[in-house]
């Protein structure tokens, strides 16, 4: 059904999330299934060659190598070769026979080994190569125990990402996400929070009410989501490693919509208290509310842009929902979208200049990325009919969006921020919606080139 106006959304929020066709979930968590939909034949050739394992030991089930070579495919920016194709197989610089590789016209080449250390632990050594200069670009080194292999394959992935781009990488990141387990009275609501490529979940958060409208702390440390436990919308800031959470409004009216600031010290929020819903900001030290818009028309979705100055958010004053400017500190709004009947579900990248958005016209929902640098140009990255919910990666150059597709179903896709590659995650049994991608789990390093063979000492591989 056509939405036309922001009223529409308020009274059929809580009948939405309860009214979804889902298949039932299993008790425990599941993993999302993740598929490739589309590659991009332009994108950058690289190898990732199976690494070696130089120990007696039976070696860990962890593939490194696909896990890289998997992350790199689903940002867009790279296309690599199947395990059949790779002919050689060299684990160290010496081995390689450049010929080969530029035969097979590929760019970069990267290459490892895996050894036992004792204590549990396996060093990781990885090599990327330059093909056509036929010269070492970076190599590194990790330790870790075995149940670690994963967040390393993402790390190193991150270092290739940005040897190659010039951009930290994002592989190393979390992701949140709403799953629902029966249906009717005996619906169960579930916060889980996984590796951004959909495994390692953990639910964080059960109930038997919607829960919605997750958003991340700027240090990982917590979630803010909404929730129906009491019957009516509530927000609250969840503490991901005490499990303890904490209660930030449940006022009389619609609670909903919480945004951390980019320093973590406030939380903007739409709020209906005093009639309208309204943008308001908690200073999350005292729990003093400012009031940030003064409006009769409905206003929501409140999101930070980066340098914490100004805040983007929906009304619909003009008559249909549209994206406005408004700074902190107060003063005019501005409005940002003209195109489009619908505009909703702002997600901002990391320095403002990129905001996506659901865009409705007629009875299709698309996902959109504004360009603000070039006079607020659109380009629609998802294929529609009812997708919404975008959430940019920490580097912005991938986003997940949810769709429900024609079963009823939802699913998550991760898409690049060119709508190059598509890639659909899924439960095997059950739907999934709401997506908020995590900040950084590593603070990004400014990235050392080697000039040559120089290994950087090993960095810790544990989970930030």
């Amino acid at each position: 059904m056509k939405l036309r106006s922001l009223n529409s959304i308020f009274a059929a929020l809580a009948l939405a999330v309860c009214g979804l066709l889902l298949a039932p979930l299993p008790a425990a968590a599941q993993g999302l299934t993740l598929n490739v939909v589309n590659g991009i034949p332009s994108a950058i050739p690289i190898t990732v060659v199976p690494f070696g394992f130089e120990s007696q030991a039976q070696p860990p089930s962890t593939d490194i190598a696909a896990i890289i070579r998997d992350d790199l495919v689903r940002c867009g920016k790279f296309r690599t070769l199947a395990g059949a194709d790779i002919v050689e197989h060299p684990t160290h610089g010496a081995q390689i026979d450049f010929a080969t590789w530029k035969l097979l016209k590929q760019d970069y080449l990267v290459i490892g080994r895996e050894r036992d250390v004792g204590d549990g632990q396996v060093r990781v050594e990885y090599e990327l190569w330059n093909v056509t200069t036929g010269k070492k670009m970076y190599a590194g080194a990790y330790k870790a125990v075995p149940q670690e292999l994963r967040g390393v394959a993402h790390q190193i992935a991150d270092v290739i990402y940005q040897a190659i781009t010039g951009q930290p990488g994002a592989f190393y990141t979390r992701i949140a996400y709403v799953t629902t387990v029966g249906s009717g009275k005996n619906t169960q609501w579930s916060v889980v929070v996984a590796d951004s490529d959909g495994h390692n979940p953990q639910v964080v958060v059960r109930s038997r009410q919607p829960l919605l409208s997750l958003n991340w702390s700027p240090n990982g440390n917590e979630l803010a989501y909404v929730s129906f436990e009491s019957g009516n919308s509530a927000i609250y800031i969840q503490n991901l490693a005490t499990g303890q959470r904490r209660l930030i409004s449940a006022r009389r009216g619609i609670n909903t919509a919480p945004s951390f600031s980019p320093n973590g010290k406030d939380l903007a929020m739409t709020l209906s208290f005093a009639g309208s819903p309204e943008i308001y900001i908690m200073d999350l030290a005292s729990g003093q509310l400012t009031q940030l818009t003064h409006n009769l028309s409905i206003n929501m979705e409140p999101r930070w842009m980066p340098d914490g100055q100004s805040i983007v958010f929906i009304s619909d004053r003009s008559g249909q929902p549209q994206l406005y400017l408004k700074p902190v500190s107060g003063g005019a709004t501005q409005r940002l979208t003209f195109q489009g009947e619908y505009n909703a579900d702002p997600s901002i990248n990391y320095d403002g200049n990129q905001i996506a958005m659901m865009q409705g016209n007629g009875n299709v929902y698309r996902i959109a990325i504004m360009d603000r640098k070039l006079d607020n140009q659109l380009r629609f990255v998802s294929p529609g009919p009812f997708d919404g919910s975008p959430s940019f990666a920490p580097n912005g150059s991938m986003l997940l969006y949810s769709t429900t597709e024609q079963s009823g179903v939802s699913v998550l896709y991760e898409v690049a921020d060119n709508g190059s590659v598509r890639q659909r995650l899924a439960l095997v049994n059950g739907s999934v919606q709401s997506p908020s991608w995590g900040p950084y789990r590593i603070p990004p390093q400014p990235l050392q080139l080697l000039p040559g063979a120089n290994t950087p000492s090993a960095a810790p591989a544990t989970a930030h």
